[in-house]
């Protein structure tokens, strides 16, 4: 670095100056990504409304994203109630408070660590199918070739897609959160010696509907950001198959990251609305 100074001595101000740059680039590129989502979400909507749906698309969508995502949901619920029941119930145990293992369980599955993870595989699976799909579309210019067919692309490809993980996601939330508790409870119960009349009897005193509100609506929330993200990186891909690959990424990546942030923040916000 001292040579490099001694050679060059306003490198430091070229690098502070690049840096700069390339960060002004990456907001810019931000912004109008989220202004393309923004513009999407508005196509959509009023295509909704004004009735351009095609059941037949939509039962596809709705099978494809539905029913084939049901086996990685169920696993990931299935031990994360697990793992998260044996964590509480080793801590617990310490303080003699065994059999509070599966309410602690039972909220966190509700209100959190169903909608999150569920949506996290979902964006894994389904974001990262559409994007492609979307985005080889876009390079063999088949979203030009229905422009050209008096199609709009928004009508017959994204609502269809976006209407089935409104409707899929909150039944694979349910589908995680049920089968997260059953399997803790089975745990708990089974092998880690909890009493199971206590223990049920703890979970329903102190689980409320809030939580299963909250974590329904978050999982709306969540299947409306996968879709519409997941489709503006595909239909607006680069050229080439280096384009597809970089779309597919981004879509994958931009989906978790909105997931994990907005958590936040309809965490408070529910939780304040809802009076959780």
């Amino acid at each position: 670095m001292l040579l490099g100074n001694k050679l060059w001595p306003g490198r430091s101000l070229f690098d502070t100056t690049a840096a700069m740059s390339s960060l002004w680039s990456w907001t810019l590129d931000w912004l109008q990504g989220l202004g393309r989502v923004v513009l999407l979400a508005s196509e959509t909507l009023t295509a909704i409304l004004t009735g351009k749906v095609s059941g037949r698309d939509l039962l596809y969508q709705c099978y494809f994203i539905g029913v084939k995502s049901q086996s990685v949901v169920l696993i990931t619920g299935a031990f994360t109630g697990m793992v998260l029941a044996a964590q509480t119930f080793f801590q617990f145990h310490k303080v003699r408070m065994d059999t509070a293992t599966l309410a602690v369980v039972s909220v966190s599955m509700c209100s959190e660590l169903g909608p999150v993870l569920s949506g996290l595989m979902v964006a894994g699976r389904v974001g990262a199918a559409m994007a492609a799909e979307l985005g080889t579309m876009r390079v063999t210019e088949q979203l030009d070739a229905l422009r050209t067919l008096a199609t709009h692309p928004v009508d017959y490809l994204v609502v269809p897609r976006l209407l089935a993980t409104l409707i899929a996601m909150p039944l694979l939330t349910a589908e995680a959160i049920a089968i997260g508790i059953g399997a803790a409870y089975v745990l708990g119960t089974g092998y880690l010696g909890i009493e199971p009349a206590y223990a049920w009897h703890n979970m329903v005193k102190y689980t409320q509907p809030q939580d299963v509100a909250t974590g329904l609506i978050k999982s709306i929330l969540y299947g409306g950001c996968i879709a519409l993200i997941s489709c503006e990186k595909g239909m607006n891909c680069r050229e080439g198959a280096e384009g597809v690959g970089r779309a597919t990424t981004e879509a994958v990546v931009s989906c978790c990251i909105t997931i994990l942030i907005s958590n936040f923040f309809l965490t408070l916000f529910l939780n304040r609305v809802l009076g959780g």
